[in-house]
């Protein structure tokens, strides 16, 4: 009985990173082939690679991102592992399908101005990536460049490798379209497409940890608890210069919420010392929970 509830699990992740490999090509199709490419733009990736050898070789551009993707998956298989490279590998064959014999030949492309195409691409693109990512998979390219890097130089961050990466690419399509407008417009489709895919991702989960040092945080804490309906705790400190015991304030709150929050520390202490961090996700009691598949 408990093997065949695992093997039903086993199906039921399958369906739904198949699913969503499916859905979020379709949406990252209608954003490449209909928005970025007619606008001559190139904002980072593999598949921008492929318009721009497009724009010279009349090729399928999702066939000729799997093309490019091909030594990157057999490094990927070398040095980060068959799970991952298995799973890429089925989503960009799920996504060159998609792209070549669906949304090519059945989506119309929007030919009008090309700030509009930047911005609409942008977003199209964010919001396939996230469903795809959504399911722990990845279209390759510029990821699988990212990690490979980060494993050799693990003093060289995921998201420089990516800025690096994408940068390039939008240096280069100046040069294929001979356009200096076509890397300023990539920049602001690049721009759109993050803000997106991180709004998806991590959802309105997006928040501030607060770090508050006051002589009143007893006082803080029970408003925030009462006035807020949300958790305060709190961590024993010690001043450098003073030595003296004291208690840090910590609590976790929405952005929406942090001119609240604010509000209420400085009238309770209008000398109370804050420190603010920006948190990608919060999960747990009173933010979002951690769904199981």
């Amino acid at each position: 009985m408990r093997n065949l509830s695992v093997k039903q699990k086993k199906i039921k992740d399958l369906f739904l990173d198949v699913c969503g490999d499916i859905i979020g090509s379709f949406i990252f199709g209608i954003g490449i082939i209909s928005f970025i490419g007619p606008a001559n733009i190139a904002p980072g990736g593999v598949s921008s690679i492929a318009l721009m050898i497009n724009h010279f070789i009349p090729v399928p551009i999702g066939l000729t991102s799997f093309l490019i993707n091909v030594p990157l998956l057999i490094l990927s298989f070398l040095y980060l592992g068959k799970r991952f490279t298995f799973k890429t590998i089925r989503t960009l064959a799920i996504n060159t399908v998609v792209i070549d014999l669906i949304v090519t030949p059945l989506i119309p492309i929007y030919s009008g101005d090309r700030l509009l195409g930047s911005l609409y691409g942008g977003v199209l693109v964010g919001a396939g990536l996230a469903l795809i990512f959504l399911r722990g998979s990845t279209t390759g390219g510029t990821d699988i460049v990212s990690f490979l890097l980060q494993k050799f130089v693990p003093s060289f961050s995921i998201g420089r490798a990516m800025m690096i990466i994408d940068g390039s690419v939008i240096a280069a399509s100046m040069l294929v379209y001979r356009d200096i407008e076509s890397g300023l417009f990539g920049i602001i489709s690049l721009f759109t497409m993050t803000q997106v895919l991180d709004g998806i991702i991590y959802g309105v989960d997006k928040g501030c940890l607060v770090t508050v040092i006051s002589p009143k945080n007893r006082q803080i804490a029970e408003r925030i608890i009462s006035e807020m309906d949300r958790g305060a705790t709190f961590l024993k400190g010690e001043g450098g210069y003073s030595h003296e015991e004291k208690d840090v304030l910590l609590c976790a709150v929405r952005q929406v919420q942090f001119t609240r929050l604010k509000s209420i520390i400085y009238q309770e202490d209008r000398d109370a010392f804050i420190i603010v961090s920006d948190v990608g996700q919060i999960l747990g009691e009173g933010f979002k929970k951690e769904v199981k598949s």
